[in-house]
C-alpha cells in the first residue's frame, strides 16, 4: 500500500493568519482598556464588557476554526514506519509518561523525515521503545509534523515493523510548524495598541473632564487681575467671567453681584442664575418691591460647598455643568442646584440660608 505525505504546508503567513494577529490584539488592547477605563469611570457596564468580550471572541474564534477542523478530521491520517532515533521522559513516572521521541518517518512512496514528538507511553509499555527500535505512526497528510506513535498497530503493519530496517534521515529534513512570522506579531501589537485606543477615544470626556479632575487648590486668576463682561439694564444684568475665572472662586460672586447692583435705589430681584462663568440677574420692576428679594443676601460662600454635594450625591455620572437658581416669586427664597452629566440631570433645593431641604436624584 502507498500512501503519500501529501503537499508541504505552506510556510508564507496567510492572510487570514494576519487577520487573526491583528483582531487578537484588538481584542486583547480593547478588554484591558475596558477594564482601566470602566474602574476609572465608573462605568459597570464598560467593566463587564472587558471581561466578556474575549470570552465572546474565544468561542467566535472556536467556531471559526470548526470546518476546518471538520476537514482535517475527515481525511485518512498517513501511516508510516519511523525508526526512533533518541528518547527522553519529559514528565513524572506515574501512569502514561511524557516521552520526547525523535523519529525518523519514512512514508511509502516519499522521502524519510526527521520530527519530534511527545507521546504519552503506558509504564508497562516503555520498554517497548528503545533506541533504533521501528514503530508505527500516523500523521495529518498536511501536517506531518503531528506525528503520534500507534501504540496498537494493525496486523499488517506489526509485521512490517518487525522486518523493518530504517537508515536515519539528515537532521536538515527536520519537519515542524511553519512559525507564523513577524508581521503577525507586528499586526497583533498594532491591534493591542489600536483597540486600547478606541476605548480611551470613546471615553475621553470622563477620562479627562477638567471640571471634575481640576484640583480644588489650583490657584487661579483674581478677578483683579483677569477681565470680565458686564452687562446692566433697567431690567437684567450679566456678568460674564474670562479664562481662569470660575464663579465659585472665593469672593468672585458677590464682587460681581455687588457691580450689578451697585446705583440701584432698591436692588430687588426677581431671580438669579449662577453659572461657572456666567451670572444673570433680572431686577424687579419699580414699585413690585415686595415680589422680588435682595440679591445681596443670598447665600454666596455656601453655593461652593451647595454644588460639590449635587455634583457627589445625586448620582450623576461625570457631571459637566451646573447652574445655581435663586427666586422668591411664591414666597421665602429658595435656591436649586442643577448639575447635568453624561447620564442626564440631578437637582437639590436649599433655603435662603443654603441649607438642602430636598433632593432629586438621577434616575
Amino acid at each position: 500500500m502507498t500512501i503519500s505525505t501529501g503537499a508541504a504546508p505552506s510556510t508564507h503567513t496567510t492572510a487570514g493568519a494576519l487577520f487573526r494577529g491583528f483582531a487578537t490584539g484588538g481584542v486583547v488592547g480593547g478588554s484591558l482598556a475596558a477594564l482601566v477605563v470602566g474602574a476609572v469611570v465608573e462605568s459597570v457596564p464598560l467593566f463587564v464588557t472587558g471581561w466578556v468580550l474575549p470570552v465572546v471572541y474565544g468561542l467566535l474564534y472556536f467556531l471559526s476554526g470548526m470546518p476546518r477542523r471538520l476537514r482535517e478530521a475527515a481525511v485518512e491520517p498517513c501511516m508510516a514506519l519511523a525508526k526512533i532515533e533518541s528518547l527522553e521522559a519529559v514528565g513524572a513516572e506515574s501512569g502514561d509518561v511524557p516521552v520526547r521521541f525523535d523519529l525518523t518517518v519514512e512514508p511509502d512512496g516519499a522521502a524519510a523525515f526527521r520530527v519530534t514528538t511527545t507521546d504519552g507511553i503506558n509504564l508497562v509499555d516503555l520498554s517497548d521503545y528503545r533506541l533504533g527500535g521501528i514503530v508505527v505512526v500516523r500523521y495529518p497528510p498536511q501536517r506531518p509534523w503531528r506525528v503520534r506513535i500507534v501504540k496498537r498497530p494493525p496486523p499488517q503493519w506489526q509485521e512490517r515493523a518487525a522486518g523493518a530496517a530504517i537508515d536515519s534521515a539528515p537532521k536538515a529534513s527536520t519537519v515542524s510548524e511553519p512559525p507564523e512570522g513577524c508581521a503577525v506579531g507586528l499586526l497583533a501589537l498594532l491591534g493591542v495598541l489600536l483597540g486600547a485606543a478606541v476605548v480611551i477615544a470613546l471615553f475621553r470626556t470622563e477620562l479627562f473632564d477638567d471640571t471634575t479632575t481640576r484640583p480644588a487648590s489650583t490657584a487661579r486668576p483674581s478677578a483683579s487681575t483677569t477681565s470680565s463682561t458686564t452687562v446692566v439694564s433697567s431690567a437684567s444684568g450679566t456678568v460674564t467671567l474670562g479664562p481662569g475665572q470660575l464663579f465659585l472662586d472665593p469672593g468672585e460672586l458677590r464682587q460681581a453681584v455687588d457691580g450689578l447692583t451697585a446705583g440701584k435705589a432698591d436692588g430687588q430681584a426677581l431671580t438669579v442664575v449662577v453659572q461657572e462663568r456666567v451670572l444673570s440677574v433680572v431686577f424687579a420692576p419699580t414699585g413690585m418691591q415686595a415680589s422680588g428679594f435682595d440679591p445681596r443676601s443670598l447665600p454666596y460662600e455656601r453655593f461652593p460647598a451647595l454644588v460639590e454635594d449635587a455634583r457627589t450625591t445625586l448620582g450623576v455620572h461625570a457631571p459637566q455643568s451646573w447652574q445655581i437658581t435663586a427666586t422668591g416669586l411664591a414666597g421665602p427664597v429658595t435656591l436649586k442646584v442643577t448639575v447635568t452629566g453624561s447620564t442626564g440631570a440631578a437637582s437639590l433645593d436649599a433655603d435662603a440660608t443654603g441649607k438642602v431641604v430636598r433632593r432629586f436624584p438621577a434616575h
